[in-house]
């Protein structure tokens, strides 16, 4: 949080200067302090931030990679002559702990071509997948094993 205060003190600046950092680094120490003090935070929570903010750019690489995969098997599928998709109702269930790690997982199935999270219910999906390709091992994803790590740091 405290980087975040001194990050955006110097883009609502403009520039970079000394006399910017300087006073940037007392603003954001403030801040950081009146937070931790009146808003339940502290330096731990702080830190497991930060170890977050790398698995959440490494989930978000992953997302990404997969969405592109995805786009290629979908195309793959579209123009092929020979296959008939044979579209799929999958239900599975998912050890998430937190309502975000559902959502989580349920945007990431749906972000990725082919396949659309239709309800979730407590830990309890329900994805139509365009191809019944595409709905083996939903629940042992790699996302599943991102998203859950995330939850427990």
């Amino acid at each position: 949080m405290y980087l975040i205060y001194f990050l955006l003190w110097v883009i609502f600046n403009g520039n970079f200067t000394l006399e910017i950092a300087i006073f940037g680094v007392i603003i954001a120490g403030v801040l950081f302090a009146f937070t931790c003090k009146f808003m339940d935070y502290s330096v731990e929570k702080e830190k497991a931030n930060i170890r977050k903010v790398f698995l959440f750019i490494h989930y978000s690489c992953v997302l990404v990679m997969e969405i592109v995969k995805a786009n290629f098997a979908v195309i793959h599928m579209i123009l092929s002559e020979k296959e008939e998709p044979e579209p799929a109702l999958v239900n599975f269930q998912s050890d998430m702990e937190t309502s975000v790690g559902k959502a989580l997982l349920a945007n990431a199935i749906t972000l990725t071509p082919g396949t659309i999270t239709v309800t979730l219910e407590n830990s309890e999906y329900v994805v139509h997948c365009l191809d019944e390709e595409l709905a083996v091992g939903m629940a042992d994803s790699t996302f599943v094993k991102l998203i859950s790590r995330l939850e427990k740091d």
